[in-house]
């Protein structure tokens, strides 16, 4: 009896999810199959490849389905936690995830589906924390997953260009007109509530196709007389979307094109320099969860890992790091006999941990100079750390003090890069020191990125060493030709940007002018320039 109590009711429900699956796609088929027989404004084409139908979007008005039409994935979850997670908690993203089985059993682009996700990630969150996210962290996620295809032979030859997505705008607003050039976009409204000074999303949202932004799609083709030339949509029924009676012609994108067609870095609409968040990886509900369950244990690795570093001498440190997962290469090490004393090493600046690393290639302690270091990263540091001001003069003296008593490591980008870019080089370190060695360092994450712009810093090394197998890569490049130093004849600004160039051969970066102020305007809305 006990065993029919405990089965039934999961047989029951099986057949119950089953059956309602099999009539939404008969629902979906019969609709189709209408649409195809007796509608005249779906064209023959709707099932063919983008490439089919090239001539038809040059100069004329296109409406883009995001998710699935200009993106190769019609997936909404993983953007959903991209904000629950880094514009909320990780508690947010928990209560995310732990949503997605009714999700799953709704249909991921159902509207009930699409508002559960919508109040969980959005209620109680600032619009300031909102339009972080998507300013700073999505753009990155929607780059790696254009569908090249639809990307050069139907946006780029649009005269008019129209993205409809799902989600709330907020999400994609930014990043399409930003960095994709869009003219309109249409998506869901967020409602918002007022409390004392400062406005909060209660997570409720309008229907997408009753919105203001939706209702502006309507009116603008009924006070031009006209519609939309060709619509653009995924995979996926194209009666679900709202806008496809506004268009004379729809197409939708096959599902190996959208497999197989990513854009790739080179043909970015504007490079992707600059991007935020901890997670390293696209949050899929699969991904999510064998994150969390890894958490736990990746932050005990992290305490064991850090500890390695602090306690352990610089000789046993290597061989202890590894057993617990850290990896670590070095090449172009000189041998001890060439080794000379008050060298300053100039180094790319990928995490905090940069001095640390280039301390435990050489086998001894080399002092650091930083603009900006957590308290907590200070005190748990194995190496003397010292503050610049920014006091040109000021900080030029504290360096010459220090090159006077030995080795001194700077990274003159002044802040770190996670792209393959290397940003400006202050020339101040080539006006105190002709003996010089730039040493290219590289750091690779899987998990959890060990830095942020708007996050909290102290936090940084502590990602950084919870991820599963995190990888450092330091590389000597031998000493500054003499005739490229301001001995022989260079000026200061001429010397940083023959070692910008040397560092940027050696890892493969580009380098750009670009500067820490330029990073921290666009990720976090500020200078960059911590005020007592």
């Amino acid at each position: 009896m006990m065993f029919f109590r405990r089965i039934l009711p999961k047989i029951a429900a099986h057949w119950i999810i089953n059956l309602y699956r099999a009539a939404r796609k008969l629902r979906n088929d019969a609709c189709f199959q209408y649409n195809r027989n007796s509608s005249t404004r779906l064209s023959a084409a709707a099932a063919s490849r983008c490439t089919s139908i090239l001539p038809s979007a040059v100069d004329r008005m296109v409406v883009f389905d995001f998710h699935g039409g200009l993106l190769r994935s019609t997936a909404l979850f993983p953007y959903f936690m991209l904000v629950a997670c880094e514009g909320g908690s990780l508690l947010r993203a928990l209560l995310l995830l732990c949503c997605f089985p009714l999700v799953w059993v709704l249909g991921e682009h159902v509207g009930a589906a699409i508002r559960v996700m919508a109040f969980v990630t959005f209620v109680g969150l600032r619009p300031r924390d909102a339009e972080l996210v998507a300013r700073a962290i999505l753009p990155k996620f929607y780059m790696e997953r254009l569908n090249a295809q639809v990307y050069d032979h139907l946006w780029l030859p649009a005269g008019k260009k129209v993205a409809v997505t799902s989600a709330p705008r907020v999400m994609a607003e930014w990043f399409l007109k930003e960095y994709m050039a869009a003219d309109v976009v249409v998506g869901c409204e967020l409602q918002m509530v007022k409390v004392g000074r400062r406005c909060y999303f209660t997570g409720l949202l309008c229907d997408p196709s009753a919105g203001p932004g939706a209702l502006a799609f309507r009116e603008m083709f009924r006070a031009d007389d006209a519609m939309a030339d060709v619509a653009v949509v995924g995979s996926s029924n194209p009666l679900d979307h709202f806008f496809v009676p506004y268009c004379k012609e729809v197409y939708s994108v096959s599902k190996e094109s959208a497999k197989t067609d990513r854009l790739p870095r080179a043909r970015y609409p504007k490079p992707l320099i600059f991007h935020d968040g901890r997670l390293a990886f696209f949050p899929t509900a699969s991904a999510t969860l064998a994150f969390f369950l890894f958490l736990p244990l990746g932050l005990i690795l992290s305490v064991i890992r850090i500890s390695i570093g602090i306690v352990l001498p610089y000789n046993t440190s290597f061989a202890a790091s590894a057993l617990f997962g850290v990896r670590f290469r070095t090449s172009g090490l000189p041998k001890d006999g060439a080794r000379r004393r008050g060298v300053l090493f100039v180094c790319a600046h990928r995490t905090l941990v940069d001095p640390i690393m280039l301390t435990a290639a050489l086998q001894k302690p080399v002092p650091a100079v930083t603009y900006s270091l957590s308290r907590l990263s200070e005190i748990i540091a194995p190496i003397k750390t010292v503050r610049l001001t920014r006091d040109r003069e000021r900080d030029a003296e504290m360096m010459s003090r220090l090159l006077e008593q030995g080795d001194l490591a700077v990274c003159p980008e002044g802040t770190t890069c996670r792209e393959p870019y290397l940003l400006r080089f202050s020339p101040l370190f080539a006006e105190l020191a002709d003996d010089m060695e730039p040493v290219a360092l590289d750091a690779q994450v899987t998990s959890l990125y060990g830095t942020t712009a708007s996050g909290r810093k102290w936090l940084d090394p502590v990602a950084f060493f919870a991820n599963p197998v995190p990888a450092y890569r330091v590389e000597f490049l031998g000493a500054v030709p003499r005739d490229r130093t301001r001995a022989g004849g260079r000026t200061s600004a001429e010397v940083a940007n023959w070692v910008q160039q040397r560092l940027g051969q050696a890892l493969g970066f580009e380098c750009t002018d670009l500067s820490r102020r330029n990073k921290y305007i666009m990720l976090a809305g500020t200078d960059g320039v911590v005020r007592k």
